[in-house]
């Protein structure tokens, strides 16, 4: 009876009555309503990670008379959706790093933390007179700072200065002791920090030993990510990722440089080309700087990695893309770029060098991108341009020892024939050949309606040199249900070529 009457004075406490003049009597909806309320607005935290070809799938924009930065065009199926980006959110912060009072915002890299608002939010806390800033930095509370991206340079006497420590009974966990006074602690490692990852590997996938043996290969430096115990703890109650992108800097040889070049009578006098580096990352690099052209006069060296065009990160889009923007600036354009040492220094750690640009850009072209009231240009993009649209590559090989360095395939009994399989390190590979590759033309001749065995024989007629028009498979099908002409849009390894494509386009 106790039980019974408990529960009918439970259900009597859950009655409630609804006037539409005097609204809902029930203390516990305007409790939880009241509680909402003191919440106020919330910031919302996504999380991108892309492949190394792939788009975050979203555009920032400045909205007239307003310095905030407002995602658009959230693609579907995108990376950005898929983290939970929606169309018209705030910015707040871009690894963990506010961007509210930025002009002009790059974003780049594979990984992306964005702190955002819902424009719903958004609009609440400017009608209530938040400070934006207050709102991000309540977001991690107390106690907080950044993890430490430092490079440590071997000294000949004091060897790097640090030690490492695992963490009893949590594999994969290292400590690093320092050396008072030595090269580790000058270049900002703390005693008691926290390894989290060392020269592009993260310290959690390497037993002691593997990790152990790194640090000693090490010749003339090392670069690691390290945190204190207390930000460690901060990442893991928001349950956010420790990634090199959100590092404060320390020590870091090389920095990307802003070149302003004006356009002379023979364009720019540099030839922009699409290269494999180190057999898995592809960059646009810039080649045959002409003496005394605007490009050598702005600094311009052999090598150098282009970065971004008029302040827009440029590493995931195709040649023509890139081609495209550089023609539509008008007479002068800004191209960010990092000499050939940095460019292998990033490329070996896997990191984009945008991420840790101060920027060195003149105080007209800043101003001239703040007052932008979009950062990128892709809608405008006629569609012969978009990022996603095929690029058809011209490869010139020279016949090396072991012949060509691929071997071509086929569907079998049907014309159309593909690079089957490309030699590492071969003439195949230097030219850009990739597995996959439908061949287009072979010396000047189309090959589309042509068997394996005539296409085998227009090969060897060539001698010791060979030209290949191909597309890869997926933009080869698309190309041919356009009805687009495949012409040459890229030309790799041929400087009789080279030197026709730079004088007509750069």
């Amino acid at each position: 009876s106790i039980l019974i009457s408990g529960l009918r004075d439970a259900m009597e406490l859950q009655k409630f009555t609804f006037n539409p003049k005097e609204g809902i009597d029930n203390p516990a909806l305007v409790i939880s309503d009241d509680t909402e309320s003191a919440l106020g607005p919330t910031p919302r935290l996504c999380v991108l990670r892309r492949g190394e070809r792939e788009s975050f799938g979203f555009q920032l924009c400045k909205e007239k008379d307003s310095r905030d930065h407002v995602v658009r065009q959230v693609e579907p199926w995108s990376v950005a959706q898929r983290s939970g980006l929606r169309d018209g959110d705030r910015l707040l912060e871009v690894n963990e790093e506010f961007v509210g009072d930025v002009g002009h915002l790059r974003v780049c890299g594979t990984q992306l933390c964005l702190l955002v608002l819902s424009s719903k939010d958004y609009q609440w806390a400017m009608s209530e007179g938040y400070d934006l800033r207050e709102l991000a930095r309540a977001h991690h509370g107390e106690g907080y700072t950044r993890p430490r991206l430092c490079y440590i340079p071997k000294d000949p006497e004091a060897g790097l200065g640090f030690s490492i420590t695992p963490v009893e009974g949590e594999k994969g966990r290292y400590w690093v002791n320092t050396v008072s006074g030595g090269p580790a602690e000058w270049a900002g490692v703390c005693r008691g920090d926290r390894l989290v990852w060392i020269n592009g590997t993260w310290a959690s996938a390497l037993t002691y030993w593997a990790l152990n043996r790194m640090v000693k290969k090490c010749v003339n430096h090392v670069t690691v990510l390290v945190i204190d115990h207390e930000s460690e703890c901060s990442y893991i109650r928001r349950q956010l990722p420790i990634l090199p992108a959100m590092a404060t800097t320390h020590n870091l040889p090389h920095q990307p440089t802003d070149l302003d070049l004006v356009q002379g009578p023979n364009g720019y006098g540099f030839l922009l080309r699409q290269e494999r580096i180190r057999s898995v990352h592809t960059a646009h690099l810039l080649r045959d700087i002409d003496v005394g052209s605007p490009a050598e006069e702005a600094g311009m060296q052999e090598g150098d990695m282009l970065l971004a065009v008029n302040g827009e990160a440029v590493e995931t889009l195709e040649h023509e893309d890139i081609v495209y923007r550089v023609r539509h600036s008008g007479q002068r354009v800004t191209l960010t770029i990092i000499h050939a040492q940095g460019r292998d220094f990033y490329l070996k750690l896997g990191l984009s060098p945008l991420l840790f640009s101060h920027g060195n850009r003149s105080e007209k072209y800043r101003k001239q991108m703040e007052q932008a009231e979009v950062t990128a240009l892709p809608t405008e993009l006629p569609q012969q341009f978009q990022a996603s649209f095929p690029c058809p590559r011209l490869c010139v090989l020279e016949r090396g020892p072991n012949g060509f360095g691929f071997h071509l395939g086929c569907i079998p009994h049907e014309p159309g024939t593909f690079v089957g399989q490309v030699a590492a390190g071969g003439s195949g590979e230097k030219a850009g050949l990739f597995e996959g590759d439908v061949l287009v033309e072979v010396n000047g001749k189309n090959v589309e309606e042509e068997y394996l065995e005539d296409v085998v024989m227009l090969v060897k007629e060539g001698g010791g040199s060979l030209q290949m028009l191909v597309v890869e498979r997926c933009g080869y099908e698309r190309l041919k249900r356009s009805g687009t002409p495949i012409r040459p849009g890229l030309v790799i390894r041929s400087s009789q070529v080279e030197e026709t494509t730079h004088n007509s386009s750069l």
